[in-house]
C-alpha cells in the first residue's frame, strides 16, 4: 500500500496536483496491516496527518475488512467510494457492510497463484483507483509507475505497468461511479466527545492478575502468521544453534540436535528463513502449509 500510495501520488502530481501522500504503519511484524494516504488538490495543502473522512478507500487484502485494528470503515460516509480486491461481488459486500455507498470489485489473482510470489498488488490498487478518480490520464499513470519502480528493473516496471493499466482500464466500467472531492470540515462544527466518569474499582476486580510465571504461552501468536518457515531436515546439518538463537521469540525448540518449530507461538518473522546457513528453513504461505496439513491428514486417516 506504500507502493500505491507513492504512484497514485505521483501520478496525481504529474497530471498538475499539490499532493501529499504517506504510509501509516501498525505493528511492527510481518503480516500487519499497513495503510496509506493520498491527499491531491489543485490548492495548495495546508492540513496534516491522517485523512479522517476519505473520500476513496482502496482495500488490497479484503479479509481486512471486517478487522477493527485495520481501521478500513473508519470515518467513511454514504458519499465515500469503496475499491475492494476481492472475489466476492460487490452486491456480496453490499450486503456484508449494509453500505449506501458505491462498492467497487477490483477482481484479485486466482486462488492457485503462489501467494508467495510477488503480486505486484500496489501498482493494480493504483491503476483502480486512478481510473475511478477520472482526474489521472493513462499516460500519467504509466509514467507515475516508471518514475517510482524504475529502479527495479524493465521486468518489474512491465509487469506493474501491465497490471496498472489493465486496473485502470477495468475501472472503464464504472465509469457511472464517480469520486466526489470532499470539502473541508471546519473547527465551528466540532462536537466535544461525552465522557463517561468510570468509578475507580479496586485493583483485584478490575486489573489482570497473575497467578503463575509462563503465563505468556497462552497466548497463540502464531495466530498472526501470514508465511510458516518450514524445516527440510534433509538439509538441516544440526547447528540447531543458529536457528534457535536467533528467533525473536524462542518458538524453536531443540531435542538433541534436531530442531523443532513451535507453530503455536511463531509469528512469521522468517529471520529463522534468512539465518539458515544450510537454507533448511523455507517459507511457505500459510494457507498452503494448512491444505497440505489438511491433506496429510486424510492420507493418514
Amino acid at each position: 500500500m506504500k507502493t500505491a500510495s507513492r504512484i497514485l501520488g505521483t501520478a496525481f502530481f504529474l497530471a498538475g496536483f499539490e499532493v501529499q501522500d504517506a504510509p501509516r504503519y501498525g505493528a511492527e511484524r510481518r503480516g500487519a496491516p499497513i495503510f496509506a494516504y493520498v491527499r491531491a488538490d489543485k490548492k495548495t495543502i495546508n492540513e496534516r496527518g491522517i485523512i479522517d473522512h476519505p473520500d476513496l478507500v482502496v482495500v488490497a487484502d479484503d479479509s481486512l475488512v471486517p478487522l477493527p485494528a485495520a481501521g478500513v470503515l473508519q470515518g467513511i460516509s454514504e458519499e465515500t467510494v469503496i475499491l475492494i480486491n476481492s472475489h466476492e461481488s460487490g452486491d456480496v459486500w453490499q450486503h456484508r457492510l449494509n453500505s449506501k455507498g458505491a462498492i467497487v470489485i477490483l477482481p484479485e489473482t486466482e486462488e492457485n497463484e503462489d501467494r508467495a510470489q510477488l503480486r505486484y498488488i500496489g501498482a493494480t490498487c493504483a491503476g483502480g483507483a486512478a481510473g475511478l478518480l477520472g482526474v489521472i490520464a493513462k499516460e500519467r499513470l504509466q509514467q507515475a509507475i516508471l518514475a517510482e519502480l524504475g529502479h527495479l528493473g524493465n521486468t518489474v516496471v512491465t509487469r506493474n505497468t501491465s497490471n496498472g493499466l489493465a486496473a485502470f482500464d477495468y475501472m472503464a466500467k464504472h465509469a457511472v461511479i464517480k469520486v466526489k472531492e470532499g470539502h473541508t470540515v471546519s473547527a465551528r462544527d466540532y462536537i466535544r466527545p461525552q465522557w463517561l466518569d468510570i468509578p475507580f474499582e479496586d485493583a483485584r476486580i478490575s486489573a489482570p492478575i497473575i497467578h503463575a510465571g509462563l503465563t505468556s504461552v497462552e497466548v497463540h501468536t502464531g495466530l498472526w502468521r501470514t508465511m510458516r518457515p518450514i524445516i527440510d531436515y534433509r538439509l538441516c546439518r544440526g547447528c540447531w544453534w543458529v536457528c534457535s538463537t536467533f528467533c525473536p521469540d524462542g518458538a524453536i525448540n531443540v531435542t538433541g540436535n534436531r530442531p523443532e518449530i513451535d507453530y503455536d507461538h511463531c509469528k512469521g518473522c522468517l529471520v529463522c528463513v534468512a539465518q539458515c546457513p544450510p537454507h533448511a528453513i523455507a517459507a511457505v504461505p500459510e494457507t498452503q502449509a494448512l491444505e497440505q496439513e489438511k491433506e496429510a491428514q486424510g492420507e493418514s486417516s
